[in-house]
């Protein structure tokens, strides 16, 4: 499996972070290539379900994504099935004047649809959006 992982300091109480962020139908505003999150559904034991389709490598990929673990305020872990199977974690760490955000996903790059030798290109290309999502975010808490 490829893995993405990066963090980021946010001014902003980790309530409302984590309020926002764990929502599905808010994470396209801020996660440049997860074009649209559909049929949300909330989980008795937290979290969420919904159907997505996500752009990698130019090409569309549909899936849906359950909340495996729930933490409020601290942590949520959500796996991916379709198109591109994954588990993605987000922790939420308090800190004085805001709170520290982590995002890491470990992947499956769908090498028959894309070939090997765009892999690479890809998995490099996931690491960058995963520092690009987490500034989005940022600036949507801190405006």
């Amino acid at each position: 499996m490829a893995k993405a992982q990066n963090g980021v300091f946010i001014k902003a109480p980790v309530d409302r972070i984590f309020a926002y962020a764990a929502d599905p139908a808010n994470q396209p505003d801020f996660w440049p290539s997860l074009l649209e999150t559909t049929d949300i559904e909330s989980l008795p034991e937290g979290g969420y379900r919904n159907a997505w389709v996500y752009k990698m490598g130019g090409m569309r990929f549909k899936g849906t994504t359950d909340t495996q673990e729930f933490v409020p305020n601290r942590r949520v872990v959500n796996v991916t099935k379709g198109g591109i199977p994954s588990v993605q974690t987000w922790t939420f760490e308090p800190e004085p004047g805001g709170t520290k955000v982590t995002f890491a996903a470990e992947y499956t790059v769908p090498i028959p649809l894309l070939g090997k030798m765009a892999e690479a290109v890809i998995v490099k290309m996931n690491q960058r959006e995963a520092g690009t999502l987490l500034n989005n975010l940022k600036d949507r808490m801190e405006a």
